[in-house]
């Protein structure tokens, strides 16, 4: 059984996720639209996860990404900041594809080898690809003007490594969670299940903010 005090803080740490999403997505919908359409997305999903924190990354490096921040300053983001949007811009697909995954696998019940635990890391990866993908190719292509092929190509070149680092970050925690945290994986009806998922977020952001650095610094990912 759950205790008391850890379910309390999984409602908090929740609700504060919404809140902060909610925050972001009125903020860009008063007009400070992204120059990068996806990142219209990227940033709310963020602060689903990262939270106050994931508020005070879209002020300080996500506003400075808008049309009119962008059309009345020539300033260069700092390296640090363009490796950090480039990390929120792979959790958010990953994010995205995860959390897509594990509620069908949820409403439909399906194993591999008997566990949903294994069934969750194939179909995580499976959705979170795609969509990372997705993500990557609706960033690449306006930015570099490619033609569909070689926007997927350069997509899937970019992505795939930072994606790969973002995902084995998240299941480990998953793993953790399920095997010896709890014992028995979570679902989705619990608000713990949640709380764990947007941990489990935080610490693929960091095993991927590394593989982003270094793949922006080699020049195989675009900077943002």
């Amino acid at each position: 059984m759950v205790p008391q005090w850890l379910h309390l803080l999984a409602l908090v740490s929740v609700s504060v996720g919404i809140f902060s999403a909610v925050v972001i997505l009125v903020d860009i919908l008063k007009g400070h639209r992204q120059r990068m359409i996806i990142m219209n997305i990227v940033w709310p999903i963020t602060g689903l996860y990262l939270g106050i924190v994931g508020i005070w990354a879209y002020w300080r490096m996500g506003r400075t990404g808008s049309k009119e921040v962008i059309a009345h300053s020539s300033e260069k983001k700092p390296f640090w900041q363009s490796v950090f949007v480039g990390s929120t811009h792979c959790g958010a697909g990953c994010s995205l594809g995860d959390v897509l995954a594990e509620s069908t696998i949820f409403l439909t019940g399906i194993t591999l080898a008997g566990s949903v635990l294994y069934a969750a890391f194939l179909w995580d990866f499976i959705a979170a690809y795609i969509i990372g993908i997705a993500f990557q190719y609706f960033a690449i292509v306006p930015m570099r003007k490619l033609g569909f092929r070689e926007g997927i190509r350069e997509a899937i070149k970019a992505d795939t490594i930072s994606l790969i680092a973002f995902e084995i970050g998240m299941f480990v925690w998953m793993a953790l969670t399920a095997e010896v945290f709890f014992a028995r994986p979570l679902h989705p009806d619990s608000v713990v299940y949640w709380f764990m998922m947007q941990i489990a977020m935080i610490v693929g952001f960091t095993t991927t903010y590394p593989a982003n650095w270094l793949l922006i610094r080699r020049g195989v990912k675009t900077e943002m």
